[in-house]
């Protein structure tokens, strides 16, 4: 499927996104704040930036909530979200890039992979948003 049928797809139901940033939110959090701080040593990520990482996408998921219940200005709350996300990606590779001598492989894996992804669905969220104003 291309990127642009995706925002085509998403353009049909624009509020389901909330509730896939919001699932997402839930997951960061759980394998920041639980899984990654059990296996720091795996990892290398020290355990008070987990934690501070696992806190910004419960704050995530409060306003995907809001949001998806929401019926106005539906456009500007998911572009809203998009840059959230965006900054939430900057705030990781700042930190994650600060304890750079720490961090194992596996470490900046997982950081490269939930950055990935983050930001691919921050530029869903913009997309869509842009377009349904």
């Amino acid at each position: 499927m291309k990127f642009e049928d995706l925002i085509t797809k998403a353009e049909l139901n624009p509020k389901k996104l909330f509730l896939i940033d919001g699932f997402g939110a839930i997951l960061s959090a759980f394998l920041l704040g639980v899984v990654l701080v059990k296996f720091e040593e795996i990892f290398g990520i020290p355990t008070s930036v987990l934690y501070f990482l696992a806190t910004i996408p419960i704050f995530f998921v409060i306003y995907d909530v809001f949001c998806y219940q929401k019926h106005l200005k539906i456009g500007l709350l998911l572009k809203g979200i998009a840059v959230l996300n965006i900054l939430y990606c900057c705030i990781s590779i700042g930190l994650i890039s600060y304890h750079f001598s720490s961090i194992t492989i596996l470490g900046w894996t997982y950081v490269i992979v939930e950055i990935i992804l983050v930001s691919f669905l921050a530029m869903i969220e913009f997309r869509v948003g842009k377009r349904i104003i």
